[in-house]
């Protein structure tokens, strides 16, 4: 155990004390958790590194540095020693994305080296439901995505995170790292569309991170050409449905705070907010 203040990279023998700060909050870290729960603390498999802050000997906070650079349960401290780790080791992220307060003071702290940002996304509700709605009947049509289907679900994918992030996940790689992610997430039986009678999906959802505690809801999307005809509340009831039935007693989201057909459609189905997220992106 180290004596001292400070931080440094967690090997897999941190393991047992890296998952204990992340079941302190267990909703709000469910992505990191399910990353660590099934790869480790080893840099390779993790996708990054965990940087972990030590005070008085115990490791009390936590910064997962992969594709996404994310801060957990980061205390005003750690965030200062977080920040000096990314700032001396260079932007090697696409976003910085966390609970909205460490989030806003590490961005603080690494703006003037890595900035500007493409789009910070300052304060994105965080909401949470345990139950089903009493008054949403799930759509019946809402179903998991076969394997066999991944070229009907990719189109609705790519262009979900279009218009989510901006910009088009093909870029750099042609999209192999992002089909790898889409292909996982079928695979393990956590993707979930409507598909009309032309082979087209007309709503899809993803429950992106799971946990024993908690799971985490991405990608909500209804075709352009479906909106407006009441098919979101009905698809996310199903969607939670299966989330309750198979993969943890709580279900989350994030969802930018500008989108505010979305949020009241979270609502209607059950979600509440119980905190708030920050996203910034490059």
């Amino acid at each position: 155990m180290l004596t001292q203040t400070t931080s440094r990279v967690l090997e897999p023998g941190d393991l047992d004390a890296a998952l204990a700060v992340l079941d302190r909050e267990p909703v709000a870290n469910a992505f990191v958790t399910s990353r660590v729960q099934v790869a480790g603390l080893d840099p390779w498999r993790l996708g990054g590194e965990m940087w972990g802050w030590y005070e008085d000997g115990m490791l009390t906070s936590l910064c997962y540095a992969g594709a996404n650079l994310v801060p957990v349960c980061a205390t005003p401290r750690a965030v200062r020693a977080f920040a000096d780790r990314a700032r001396r080791a260079g932007r090697r992220c696409s976003s910085i994305v966390g609970p909205a307060e460490a989030t806003a003071a590490l961005w603080r702290l690494l703006e003037p080296h890595w900035g500007p940002a493409r789009e910070v996304r300052a304060h994105q509700p965080l909401m949470v439901t345990d139950r089903m709605p009493a008054d949403i009947t799930p759509d019946p049509y809402v179903r998991r995505v076969r394997k066999d289907e991944m070229e009907t679900i990719m189109p609705a994918c790519v262009a979900m995170f279009t218009e989510e992030v901006g910009v088009s996940p093909l870029a750099g790689d042609g999209g192999l790292l992002y089909q790898a992610r889409v292909a996982e997430l079928v695979g393990s039986g956590r993707s979930f569309a409507r598909v009309d009678d032309q082979g087209r999906v007309v709503f899809k959802a993803e429950i992106g991170a799971a946990t024993p505690h908690a799971c985490q809801i991405q990608g909500v999307w209804v075709a352009p050409e479906y909106r407006g005809r009441g098919l979101a509340a009905p698809g996310m009831a199903a969607v939670l449905r299966y989330a309750l039935a198979d993969v943890a007693p709580v279900v989350s989201l994030y969802v930018n705070d500008f989108n505010t057909a979305a949020r009241r459609t979270y609502r209607r189905v059950g979600f509440h907010e119980v905190g708030a997220f920050m996203s910034v992106l490059f």
